[in-house]
């Protein structure tokens, strides 16, 4: 199986957006269930399923970024102008009133766009998104606190916020931070299985909610006093 390429632009985003999304893709990778092995049994249809993902942060230039929370400084690993082909683009969420979207990261979107690639955004990235004009006449969310103002911002956009996430083609939009992290969870049992996203979910000690917000994604179990059992215990 090729590695799957994911991108991040890099700007002013707030850090869980992209950071906690790529965690969690990287806790489900081949690589790091091979590496938990060392410390205990791993699942084995987990470790024959999983897939393996390259990681780039993409900017202007390679000059460091300050992200909009958590006092952290990123420094792109490629450019806008030199990224390799991705296989899946993730846009994190900036103050939306203030952002100003660069002209390159402008046609870099509509680029991976036409070309039907991937694209996920969680929180106010899907505002940055809009601004490119690419969710024009599309169903798309975004966090519940900016939601006014931004389907007012972008009223081509056919916004909701019945769900925490939505699936219009290759585009994915996530609400909220967290709920973002769910949508990804999704993705990934919907394309490599319950027992790689378990596997994954068990190093993070993190249990996603399906897509309205319910506990509802890995199967519960319970023992013979029917007490209930870690939803990351394995038969």
């Amino acid at each position: 199986m090729a590695p799957i390429h994911i991108g991040s632009l890099v700007f002013d985003y707030q850090a869980i957006d992209v950071i906690g999304p790529c965690d969690l893709l990287n806790s489900c990778s081949k690589r790091l269930i091979t590496a938990l092995s060392f410390f205990g049994p791993v699942n084995a249809e987990a470790l024959a399923r999983a897939p393996e993902f390259v990681f780039h942060h993409i900017g202007e230039t390679r000059d460091p970024v300050r992200l909009l929370t958590s006092a952290l400084t990123l420094t792109p690993t490629t450019t806008v102008d030199d990224c390799p082909e991705l296989d899946c683009l993730l846009v994190g969420g900036p103050n939306p009133v203030n952002h100003q979207i660069p002209p390159k990261y402008v046609e870099f979107i509509q680029r991976h766009v036409a070309k039907g690639k991937l694209l996920f955004t969680i929180c106010t990235g899907a505002a940055v998104v809009a601004a490119t004009g690419v969710l024009d006449g599309r169903n798309a969310t975004v966090n519940n606190v900016e939601y006014d103002w931004v389907s007012k911002r972008f009223p081509d956009v056919k916004w909701t916020k019945e769900k925490k996430w939505v699936v219009e083609g290759n585009i994915w939009t996530g609400s909220g931070a967290v709920a973002g992290m769910d949508m990804i969870a999704h993705w990934i049992k919907e394309n490599y299985g319950l027992e790689v996203l378990r596997q994954g979910t068990l190093s993070l000690d993190y249990e996603p909610r399906d897509i309205d917000g319910l506990f509802n994604v890995l199967p519960q179990r319970y023992d013979e006093a029917g007490r209930k059992i870690s939803t990351h215990v394995f038969p």
